[in-house]
C-alpha cells in the first residue's frame, strides 16, 4: 500500500468530526494529523483523543505550534468564512494545500464531478457551499446541452443539521453558491435559496433545481443530468433523483422575462429534484448537507494526493 498523506482538520465541529472520521474510516491515502479546535470540551476533540489523532484547543497557533504539523501537506478548514480568512492567513506560505469548507471563497470554486482536475495545485481550495455541492453538478450537466441563461436553486435542510456555523453564513451561502452556478455551472445567472425545515422526524437533504435554457434536446438534456447524478453518486452515495427530470417549453405563446436578466426569452424550462441522505459515519442520515460537503472534500483530497504521487516518465513524483 502506497504511504498516506498526513491531513489536518481545524474544526471539532459536526463537519470537522465527520470529516475526521471519514480520512480514518474509509480513506486509504490520507492519514490524520491533526485535530484542531477552540474549544477543549468539544466532543469532535474528545473523540479525536480517543482515536489516537493528535489535538490542539488552540486553534491555529496552535496547530503551527505541534510537532509534525508542518508534515500535514492538506489542511482542511471546516471553521467559519471570517475564521477562515484568519486561517488562510496564518498558514500562507507554509507549504500547506488548504480545503475550504466555509463559503469564504478565497480561492477558486472546486466541485470534484465538475472542475476539480482544473485546481489540483490551487493552494486554497474552496467547496461552495452544501448546495452548491448538490446543485451545480446538474447545472454545468444541463449546460453541456444546452446554454443555460438563468438557474435557481432551493436547498432544503433539516433545522437540526444546521448548526452555529452554518447559521452564521447564510448571507454567505447564497451569495457564494449563486456565484458558483455561474461560475462552475455556467449559468449566465445564478440565484440560490437555503431553508432550515423545522419538520419533526427530521428531513433529508433536497435539493431543487431550475434551469432556462436554449431550445435543445430534451432526451439529450436528461441523459446529462442522469450520468452526473451518476458521477455524483461515485463519492456521495445518498445523492439520487428523487423523481425524473422535467423539462417544459416556456415563453411559446408569450416570451418570459428572466429574472434579473434585462431580455425576454423563449425555451426550455428544466426542472431538477434531488434528494441527498447522508452516510451517517458522525451525523445523523438526514443532514446530508453535511456529509456531501465532507464527501466532496475528502474527494478533493485524495485527488490531489493521487496525482501528486503518480509516476512521471515511470518515477513517482
Amino acid at each position: 500500500m502506497a504511504e498516506r498523506t498526513r491531513v489536518a482538520v481545524i474544526g471539532s465541529g459536526n463537519i470537522g468530526t465527520d470529516l475526521m472520521i471519514k480520512v480514518l474510516q474509509l480513506s486509504d491515502r490520507l492519514e490524520m494529523g491533526a485535530m484542531v479546535g477552540i474549544d477543549p470540551d468539544s466532543d469532535g476533540l474528545a473523540r479525536a483523543k480517543s482515536m489516537g489523532v493528535p489535538i490542539t484547543a488552540g486553534g491555529v497557533e496552535g496547530f503551527l505550534e505541534m510537532a509534525g504539523s508542518e508534515e500535514c501537506r492538506i489542511v482542511f478548514d471546516a471553521t467559519s468564512a471570517a475564521a477562515h480568512i484568519a486561517n488562510d492567513r496564518a498558514l500562507a506560505g507554509r507549504g500547506h494545500q488548504l480545503i475550504d469548507l466555509t463559503p469564504a471563497a478565497i480561492g477558486p470554486y472546486v466541485v470534484p464531478a465538475v472542475n476539480l482536475e482544473e485546481h489540483l495545485d490551487a493552494p486554497n481550495v474552496n467547496m461552495v457551499s452544501c448546495g452548491g455541492q448538490a446543485t451545480i453538478p446538474i447545472v454545468a450537466a444541463v449546460g453541456s446541452v444546452s446554454y443555460v441563461h438563468y438557474a435557481e436553486i432551493v436547498a432544503s435542510i433539516s433545522s437540526r443539521s444546521a448548526g452555529p456555523g452554518t447559521r452564521a453564513n447564510i448571507d454567505e451561502f447564497t451569495e457564494t453558491t449563486a456565484r458558483g452556478l455561474e461560475v462552475v455551472g455556467g449559468a449566465g445567472r445564478g440565484k440560490a435559496i437555503i431553508v432550515l425545515n423545522p419538520a419533526e422526524p427530521p428531513l433529508v437533504m433536497r435539493d431543487t433545481v431550475f434551469c432556462l435554457t436554449e431550445n435543445s434536446d430534451p432526451a439529450l438534456i436528461v441523459a446529462a443530468v442522469e450520468k452526473m447524478v451518476a458521477q455524483v453518486a461515485q463519492y456521495v452515495p445518498g445523492y439520487r433523483l428523487k423523481q425524473p427530470v422535467q423539462i417544459d417549453p416556456v415563453g411559446v405563446d408569450e416570451p418570459l422575462r428572466i429574472p434579473d436578466l434585462d431580455r425576454k426569452y423563449t425555451g426550455l424550462k428544466v426542472s431538477v429534484f434531488l434528494e441527498v441522505e447522508g452516510a451517517a459515519h458522525y451525523l445523523p442520515s438526514y443532514a446530508g448537507n453535511l456529509d456531501i460537503m465532507t464527501s466532496a472534500a475528502v474527494q478533493t483530497a485524495e485527488r490531489i494526493v493521487e496525482r501528486a504521487t503518480a509516476p512521471v516518465d515511470g518515477v513517482a513524483s
